[in-house]
């Protein structure tokens, strides 16, 4: 198993049908020992009891640990918690929809607080433990970080500024032999976006050339595979995993 011996921390992995949920499955399935967060413990523990159900932990260990990203001493003692790990899946998020004269100030301040302030400072405390043996970091963007859409300006923002982030720490940590990647999803089909959008999400997935929306598993293959030793020389690469919405 490709990922056994090896720990990976999965931010915003705390809800059953997202897409941390679906990575964490994924990195179990490979030996994975797992970190997962977020804001709520009894969530958390349905995703810890889902992955035990699925016999994805048979090989590694994982555990949930309750962590407000959004709060600059809640991201200290979740590196702290976390401790050495080989595999940073940044993929907490908070998706803020406004038109840019509608949007309220604390709103833009928890989005860049989550989706860019959180990866900067869990990146910088955590990638050189990772050092002494390597490791990857992939951050999760969005098709709206180089698309124009409008009442995303702030969502897009935050993304467009976590590609920039990726594309540096990856210059930044070559050294240290720490991998960086981002992947872009297109229209997703998490339990929280069908929830808000109902089943067809608003038919967003027409947009795309496959006429479709993703399933999380579909976009969590992808993170595994940028987390891997199979992406031994991918760095600074953004894949967009959109149904080939930014190809047309």
């Amino acid at each position: 198993m490709e990922f056994a011996g090896k720990t990976a921390l999965v931010t915003g992995s705390g809800a059953i049908g997202g897409l941390g949920h679906a990575t964490a499955k994924v990195l179990a399935t490979g030996g994975a020992d797992l970190i997962l967060t977020g804001t709520d413990p009894q969530r958390g523990a349905q995703v810890v009891e889902d992955l035990g159900a699925a016999g994805g932990t048979s090989a590694g260990t994982v555990r949930f640990v309750a962590a407000d990203v959004s709060d600059v001493a809640g991201v200290r003692q979740l590196a702290a918690d976390a401790g050495a790990v080989d595999i940073l899946i940044n993929n907490a998020s908070v998706m803020t929809l406004s038109p840019t004269t509608g949007q309220d100030l604390a709103s833009y301040d928890a989005a860049f607080a989550v989706n860019v302030r959180a990866p900067f400072l869990l990146t910088a405390l955590l990638a050189e433990k990772m050092a002494a043996g390597g490791g990857s970091i992939v951050n999760v963007s969005s098709t709206a970080a180089g698309l124009g859409m409008p009442g995303m300006a702030v969502y897009g923002a935050t993304k467009a500024a976590l590609e920039s982030l990726t594309r540096t720490w990856a210059a930044e940590f070559a050294e240290s032999n720490v991998r960086v990647n981002a992947v872009a999803p297109g229209p997703m089909r998490t339990s929280k976006v069908v929830a808000a959008m109902g089943p067809d999400m608003g038919g967003m997935g027409l947009a795309t050339v496959l006429k479709r929306t993703s399933d999380p598993a579909e976009v969590a293959h992808v993170i595994a595979f940028l987390a891997s030793d199979r992406a031994s020389y991918m760095t600074g690469a953004i894949v967009a995993v959109d149904g080939g919405r930014t190809a047309i």
